[in-house]
This record gives structure tokens, sequence and C-alpha cells, in this order.
């Protein structure tokens, strides 16, 4: 990846904006015996609309065109006003259409919660909800959850204990979309936890709190945030609704990959309530401004002021250092300034949205490309960081040194790890599985976690790691029976080691092992009979030997075929094709369900054949052959129990 080029290029056009003064003549030398002059701090920048233009016109073009990213909107707002906002960049690449953050769609993904979150504290304030109370009451279909019910208040926390969910998750295709009563109620997921006991963020668990506002008021969900919220706001480019509304889809910024590639399919999200916004720059601002004016912005009153500061505030003490959930915010301590908001993705659009309560200050950002090698996550969050550090500065905190038993506790923590946001049910656990995290000891006794990329952790206090130049923590401690990491910068999800039978090196092992036996095992068929037609050798084995020998030729070319065609299926979702996550890809997921026969029956032939192999009077060669074949192909059978190629449900 190029983020560290990406924010090397950041930090030089940054110094680039400060005027440089004309060179002057150096001063005499000071008199021996004199005293060192004081160094003085340089002056912090005001937030003022011309200093965040300047910097911003620094930063934003270049990161752009290193990162490949087509366009971006920008948008700051303070003290009650909009400060800043503009566009950089094309909507529309191949036409030239300029960004304009008052007109140009963008989709903000997972940051659409926030309006979600502000509907369901409207109905709270109003005495129609309780956030407490089981969610069954509001429903017209039962969630079971082991332990205790499930609440709104766990939704909002991200701890309703659902497993994550892909199905129906995107589609490019309208006629593929399900409303969000039908995707509830047909994508049920499956409980990894029990309500309350863990963090694992989920977007179903958003739709479900979407839809009891839809239950509670009687209205279509899009139709009560238009009408209590963003129409009451002036957002009149601002809408839940998909496909868009005529009016709008005209104004819609294209979304791509990268900026040099073709324009991405618009994204239609199954979990409306979770990330289905579509709206501009100039509409969020006014967002921000209602969060931090108390409820209230241009005469529209959306929340009293208490509920507000009760929506903005953890519902538990945070532990210092360490992120938290707001009711529905992410709340996070950033150069000692507290700070509330949501970030959001689809495939292609990326956002960001950051308040500043005790300052009266928000940022909002929202990118129209992944970029080049996933760039847009460093060029995002490179920018919020240099905001801070520029207008909101704090002295940096000395590294404590490491206690003495850090290079050995390090050790202990190697190894691998899986988020608690995971599919573990379903077949696209194997996605999971493959992406484990990894902790691996370094030999100055710091430790490294393979998804936070770059950065070492010293142990600073038993259990407690602090990145090595930074503030970031690591705290270990103990779920479900499992040694547990917790990222001080990820309040909904926890790392979990994982047991042996799902550890990614061992799975990949004998998964890669097999395959290679079984291809020589394929291969070596036509040779060995082109050597016994060539030179008239006698066959290897005669009677029920051969039957069985043949039998496992068979099996080995069926595993082999069955692998691939598990491959066509998760090929497209692992490229993040839109329409891979639909149900269109039932029947064949069906047919390949129905096909886990073939890894059995490939098994059992190995078994048989060198059961066989050892009945009869063959050579210790061929047994030890016949002994690696079984254990391939054993080996194919428990990597699709692990993965759970092996199944039924169509639910994933």
């Amino acid at each position: 990846m190029k983020k560290p080029l990406i924010a090397l290029l950041a930090t030089l056009l940054v110094a680039a904006t400060q005027v440089t003064p004309p060179p002057v003549a150096p001063p005499a030398a000071p008199a021996a015996d004199a005293a060192p002059a004081p160094t003085v701090p340089a002056p912090t920048p005001q937030l003022t609309e011309a200093d965040v233009g300047a910097w911003l016109d620094g930063y934003m073009p270049a990161a752009l065109k290193a990162g490949k990213i087509a366009g971006a909107q920008v948008a700051i707002v303070k003290d009650g006003a909009v400060l800043f906002e503009k566009g950089y960049g094309y909507a529309d690449v191949a036409a030239k259409t300029p960004m304009d953050p008052r007109r140009s769609l963008m989709r903000i993904g997972s940051t659409s919660k926030l309006l979600t979150w502000t509907a369901v504290m409207q109905l709270v304030e109003a005495g129609r909800i309780d956030l407490n109370a089981d969610v069954n009451r509001y429903l017209d279909f039962r969630i079971t959850a082991p332990g205790r019910a499930v609440t709104i208040n766990d939704l909002m926390q991200h701890r309703g204990g659902f497993e994550e969910g892909l199905k129906d998750l995107l589609a490019s295709d309208p006629k593929l979309l399900k409303t969000t009563e039908r995707y509830l109620k047909e994508n049920t997921r499956p409980f990894l936890f029990a309500p309350g006991e863990a963090p694992a963020y989920s977007n179903y668990g958003v739709a479900l709190a979407g839809y009891i506002v839809q239950r509670v008021s009687g209205e279509p969900f899009e139709a009560y945030v238009a009408r209590h919220i963003t129409d009451p706001l002036g957002m009149t480019h601002t809408t839940f609704a998909q496909p868009l509304p005529p009016q709008l889809a005209p104004l819609a910024a294209k979304g791509y990959a990268t900026s040099d590639g073709p324009a991405q399919p618009y994204e239609l999200v199954g979990t409306a309530p979770a990330g289905s916004v579509a709206t501009t720059a100039d509409d969020m601002a006014r967002f921000m401004l209602m969060q931090l004016g108390g409820g209230s912005y241009g005469g529209a009153t959306i929340l009293k002021p208490a509920t507000t500061a009760f929506l903005h505030q953890p519902s538990t003490p945070p532990v210092p250092g360490f992120d938290t959930m707001a009711h529905g915010l992410f709340w996070m301590m950033r150069n000692g300034t507290p700070v509330i908001g949501h970030g959001g993705d689809t495939i292609v659009f990326h956002t960001d949205l950051n308040l500043l309560p005790e300052k009266k200050v928000g940022i909002f950002v929202s990118f129209s490309s992944r970029g080049e090698n996933d760039a847009v996550y460093g060029v995002r969050e490179r920018l919020f960081d240099l905001f801070m550090d520029r207008y909101f500065p704090a002295p940096p905190v000395p590294m404590q040194p490491a206690i003495g038993s850090a290079a050995q506790d390090a050790q202990a923590l190697a190894g691998h790890y899986e988020s608690t946001r995971r599919v573990e049910t379903g077949f696209i656990s194997l996605f999971y599985l493959l992406q484990q995290d990894q902790v691996t000891a370094n030999p100055d006794g710091t430790i490294g976690v393979s998804s936070i990329e770059g950065k070492r952790f010293r142990e600073i206090a038993h259990g407690l790691w602090r990145e090595v130049d930074g503030s970031r923590l690591l705290r270990v401690t103990e779920l479900g029976g499992r040694r547990a990491i917790v990222d001080s910068q990820n309040p909904v999800g926890v790392l979990q080691a994982v047991p042996f039978s799902r550890n990614s090196t061992v799975f990949q092992s004998i998964l890669g092992l097999s395959l290679l036996v079984l291809v020589l095992t394929v291969l070596m068929w036509p040779v060995a009979w082109w050597i016994r037609r060539r030179f008239g050798a006698p066959p290897a084995a005669t009677g029920r030997a051969a039957s069985t020998r043949l039998l496992v030729r068979i099996g080995a070319i069926a595993d082999l075929a069955y692998l691939a065609g598990w491959y066509a299926i998760l090929a497209p979702i692992l490229g993040q094709h839109v329409d891979a996550y639909n149900a269109t890809l039932d029947t064949p997921i069906r047919l390949l369900q129905i096909a886990a026969i073939v890894p059995v029956a490939a098994a059992g032939a190995g078994v048989w054949n060198l059961v066989e192999m050892f009945r009869q009077p063959f050579g210790w060669g061929m047994r030890v052959r016949a002994a690696l074949v079984a254990l391939a192909l054993a080996g194919i059978l428990w990597v699709a129990a692990v993965a759970h190629l092996i199944g039924w449900s169509l639910n994933y």
C-alpha cells in the first residue's frame, strides 16, 4: 500500500502552504558568554476560512492525484455557521464535471447511521420507544437471542451479538433490492455472542432500529427521515430513497475504483437505514450544525438539548485512552479534545464526519473512489490527523519505558486472531478465516498487528501496550474463554485468539499440500498410462485394488472440480463486485452444497484404497503414495468442513 507516500506528500504540501518570509542578512554571532536565545514555539494557526482553505487546497488536490481518487467534498462548520466547503476533483471524470459540494450527491455509507439514530432519539423523546426494552416489543417477527433480550441500546452500542452478513447487502439492479422489512426477515443473522457481551459492528442491527422507527411512526423510514429531519433542516439534496428520486438522480456523483478506471454502478444498500444516504457536503454541514447546536438549526428543532447531549455521551465512563461508543456515535479523545462522529464506506465511496462539541466545530469529508491500493483510507485518516494537529494541537506524551516482562509477554501474545465482527457459520466464513490478524513478537520486545500497518507497540504496564512514538493503545483481556486484544481506536470490535482448528496458517497449509498431492495424482494418471503403453509394463494393481485406485483418481478430479466451483462463486465477492452479494447466487450455491457429497465420497475412497494397499502384498512405495493421497482427500474434506462449505443455509 502507498499510505506512507501519500502521508509524506501531504506533509510536504501542508508545509508548502505556509508563507515563506524573504531572506534577510544573518544576525551577528552572539558573544561567547551570552545566554542562548529562548526557543519560541510557532503560533498555532487559527481555524479561519482563509487558513483552512489554503491548507486544504494544498493537501487535497495532490492527495487525490497521488491516490488516483476521482473527487471529494469537504465541509467545515464552526460557531453555528458554515466556515468552509469545497469540492475537489470531478463528480464525473469522463465529462469533466467539477465536484460541487452543494449539488453533487455522494454515498456516505455508514455515516447514514447518524440520521437513523437521530430518528430513534426523536421517538425516544416522544415516549414511543424505550431504549432498554426488548426489541420484540416493536417488531412483527421475533429475534430470539441467547441469554437476555436484545435492546435498542444494544443496537446503538453494536452489542446486539449478531454475526456479520453479506448476502443482499449491496446491489446495482433495483429489481434485486429488497425492502428493509424483507431484508431483515429473510436474512436473519445468527448470534455469535449474547446481547451486551461483546462489541461486534452490525449493519443488521442498525437496519433493525430503522425498521422499528418505521413500525412505531407508521411512516416509511425514508419518508419519516425526510419529514422530521432533512426537510426541516433544508437538506434538499439528501435522501435514504433507493434508487434516487428523479429530481436528484442527475446530480449523483459517479463512483470509481480508481480515477483512471470506469465509473462503477450506483450502489444500492440492502440495510438501508445503516448506509443508503445520498447527500452533499453542504447538507451534511446543516446536519452537523444541528448536532452542535443542541438539536436546533435554522429555526428547526430536531431534538431537545438534553436529548442531543444524551446522544453524544458514552453510556458508560470510557477507559482512559480508549475510544468507546456514545449512543450510535463513536466517542474518542484526540489531542485532549473530545470528538464524536462516524465514518462510512461503500465499495467506492468513503466518508468521515467528526464533531468537536466543546469547540463548536465539525468536519465532513467524502471521497468518490477507493483509490490505487486502497489509498483513500490513508488520505482520509491523514486529513483528520493533520486537521487536529494544525488547529487543536496537544504536546506529545512522553513514551513510557517497557516493563521487564515485555519480551516474554510479546511471545505469549503472538499468534492468529479474528475479529468479533465476522461470519462464522456460513461459507463466507472462508474470507474471515483467510484474513485473520496476526500478532508478531519483534526482536526488541515490541509487538506488531498485521491490520495496524507500520506500527509497533511496547508494553508499558501488564497487559497494556502503547504505540511506539504514538498514543494508540492495545489492552489484553479475555472474551468467550479466549485471549482477546482491545484496540483503543476500535470500540466496535475485539480481536479473539483463534483455536487451532481455525488457525489460518494451519488451514492454508493443509489446503495447499492437499491440492499439490491431488494435482500430482491427476497429472500422473495419463503419464502412467503412457509408460505402460509405451514399454508394455503390466498394471501396478489388479482386481479390487485396481478399482480403488481408479476411484481415488476420480475422487481427486472431482475434488478439484468441487473447489473450482466454489472459487467461481467466491471470486466475484473477493473482487468486490456489487451484484455478487445478492440472491442470484442461490442456485449455484445450492448445487455446490449438494455437491458436498464429493469430498465425503472422495475421502472414503482414499481410506478404502489405503486399506487395500495394506491388505495385499504391495511395496512400501505404493503404500506411502496411497497414504499421502488418502490424507490429501481427507484434507479437502476437512477444509470444506472448517470453511463451512458443507452446509444447507443460503443465508450468508
